[in-house]
């Protein structure tokens, strides 16, 4: 049997279309299947709607968090109570087509633990597509893993990768296709064209796009913190040895292109001087405490979603 997982987060004008398709290209997937709908806090109504296709269709279900938790915290939720032998994850707004399914199930048939989706044409704007490019390349060169470059979370695992996520990956930050690259197994890329969206508004906005590439970036990788290092110094062996010039200038006194050390210094360097300096300090307290914030929220072991309803 195979589990297709599905967030949904205020989808309502997409349900109708979404349950059609998924009907209609279940006889290509040629194996038994649920499909698990994770309602991430809706209040447009979208719970209730997809309780319907529950009630009529066997293979449809549903669980209910109790709040608004996010996308990744939704898949993680949907995972954990999938049953099948592979798990798929993809998106309720069908930019990520049913009907792909088949290419992703062979490659699964022949041995894959992990098929993940490569988008090799995104119908989006010409910002948000190079926001995206840019980001899979920052993350890819300095994370500690290897993240495939333009994957996102539309793949099929195998239930030795989801017991593994499941079991042994526990952290409150989540960033669900990092966490499937450093799960390790056979893995394949296979790439598909990403559609628009069928109906409705996009849900993840600039904010939590960012938010969403700070977690990859820092959850992955302390290069971040390595770079504080570097920059710290990168400043402080050229101010020493500007120091050190401008102590022996003075001691010894002589002219050096035109100065002499009984010139009074300008206030205008003296002052870029403090600000830039007190800036970068600011960005390294800033990485830093980015770190910081998430051993806080780490050692605390809330969980990352509550469910307040299973609709099976």
């Amino acid at each position: 049997m195979i589990s297709i997982v599905i967030p949904l987060f205020n989808e309502i004008e997409n349900v109708e279309e979404l349950t059609s398709r998924l009907t209609s290209a279940s006889p290509l997937w040629k194996e038994d299947y649920e499909v698990l709908f994770v309602d991430d806090g809706s209040y447009d109504g979208t719970f209730e709607e997809i309780k319907k296709y529950c009630d009529a269709d066997s293979h449809f279900k549903c669980l209910k968090l109790s709040r608004n938790f996010g996308h990744q915290a939704a898949i993680s939720a949907g995972i954990k109570h999938a049953k099948g032998d592979a798990v798929i994850i993809m998106d309720g707004d069908l930019q990520d087509p049913p009907e792909e399914l088949p290419r992703f199930l062979d490659k699964w048939r022949e041995g894959y633990h992990v098929v993940y989706a490569i988008r090799k044409k995104r119908k989006e704007s010409f910002f948000k597509r190079a926001s995206y490019k840019l980001f899979y390349r920052i993350l890819r060169a300095i994370s500690n893993i290897d993240i495939p470059l333009d994957s996102g979370d539309f793949c099929v695992m195998d239930k030795r990768v989801v017991k593994v996520l499941n079991t042994e990956m526990l952290e409150s930050s989540r960033f669900v296709r990092g966490l499937r690259a450093y799960a390790g197994f056979k893995q394949i890329g296979v790439e598909y064209e990403r559609s628009e969206r069928a109906a409705g508004e996009v849900k993840y906005t600039l904010s939590k796009l960012i938010n969403l590439a700070i977690d990859g970036l820092l959850d992955f990788s302390t290069f971040p913190l390595r770079m504080a290092t570097y920059l710290g110094f990168t400043i402080a062996i050229p101010s020493f040895f500007i120091g050190l010039f401008f102590v022996i200038h003075r001691i010894l006194g002589f002219k050096i292109f035109g100065y002499s050390p009984t010139d009074t210094p300008g206030m205008a360097t003296l002052a870029v001087g403090v600000f830039f300096l007190g800036g970068v300090i600011m960005v390294i307290l800033g990485v830093i405490g980015e770190y910081i914030g998430r051993i806080y929220f780490e050692v605390k072991k809330r969980p990352f979603y509550i469910v307040e309803e299973i609709v099976d």
